[in-house]
């Protein structure tokens, strides 16, 4: 099997790394957070000091961080890794950014002998932990083949969408959806609420319904309705509120790029961004719900 370098083990790295650990890989870690490591030196994994010495020796690199700005960082100019990753390696870059960014890394990737893919995934936490995420994937279509099988050690669903950048478009696609999905579920159980039903019955309902969704079903945004969700754990855990409006930010900037009009996204940005100023920031992004409903 391939040696792994793992880069970012957040809420979706370090389970995702974990996964690859039990079926087989051999796995050297990389993160800020000495207890992220910790965590994945005790399920298997090997201590990196730093994120050149985790892909020393690496066939395959796997990275998972917060913002284009990391992913650029990481990888390029005189200290990124590309001055050290062995030509003939292969980067999987699960990190959800900007589409420039990925064509720009992996430009820069194939010019010194490296495969490339942008593979940011959809799934959740929940998702991370039970290997069922689905992979989003742009690049060539030898590079995936490469790919695939540490993909399925770690996801359910892998769709090829297009050239490098393609998957971070569609990925971008999916949470602008979800953003303005989760805002107005959210609004609906408000509603509900102020008149005096009850937020389960009402959840039961809408996920038999035509207004059916990941929100309803899976990661309801009311307290107590799912056991297990974050709002049933004070909105810990989960999906950031403030990566969530990352993310519709980059939709907004890829609508600007080709003069589409995204007006629900634009107001579901604006949504996140009032949440995030009202504290909630580093909460899951079902916390939006407290925007209309207080005590939720």
């Amino acid at each position: 099997m391939s040696r792994i370098a793992f880069i970012g083990l957040g809420n979706m790295g370090g389970p995702m790394a974990a996964n690859l650990l039990k079926a087989g890989y051999s796995v050297q870690v990389f993160d800020l957070s000495f207890a992220a490591v910790a965590t994945a030196v005790a399920a298997g994994a090997a201590a990196a000091a730093n994120a050149a010495e985790a892909v020393a020796g690496a066939q395959i690199v796997i990275s998972m961080l917060p913002a284009s700005r990391h992913v650029e960082g990481l990888y390029l100019g005189d200290s990124g890794l590309l001055a050290v990753i062995e030509p003939g390696a292969l980067i999987i870059d699960c990190s959800t950014i900007a589409p420039a960014c990925a064509q720009k890394v992996a430009q820069a990737a194939n010019a010194r002998g490296v495969d490339m893919i942008d593979a940011p995934v959809s799934g959740g936490t929940a998702g991370a932990a039970a290997g069922t995420l689905t992979f989003i994937v742009g690049g060539e279509a030898a590079a995936l083949e490469r790919a695939r099988e540490v993909l399925q050690a770690m996801g359910k669903n892998i769709f090829h969408v297009g050239a490098n950048g393609a998957g971070q478009v569609a990925k971008l696609c999916n949470n602008m959806a979800l953003g303005v999905i989760m805002a107005a579920t959210g609004e609906a159980l408000a509603l509900g609420v102020a008149h005096g039903l009850d937020p389960k019955v009402l959840s039961q309902m809408m996920a038999v319904s035509t207004s059916r969704s990941w929100a309803t079903e899976v990661c309801n945004p009311w307290p107590n309705v799912l056991d297990n969700t974050p709002a049933s754990r004070g909105y810990s855990g989960g999906f950031g509120n403030d990566l969530m409006l990352k993310d519709l930010g980059l939709a907004a900037e890829a609508a600007m790029g080709i003069g589409a009009s995204i007006p629900l996204g634009e107001l579901a940005r604006n949504l996140y961004a009032m949440n995030s100023q009202a504290g909630r920031g580093a909460l899951d992004f079902s916390s939006v719900v407290k925007l209309v409903a207080k005590d939720a």
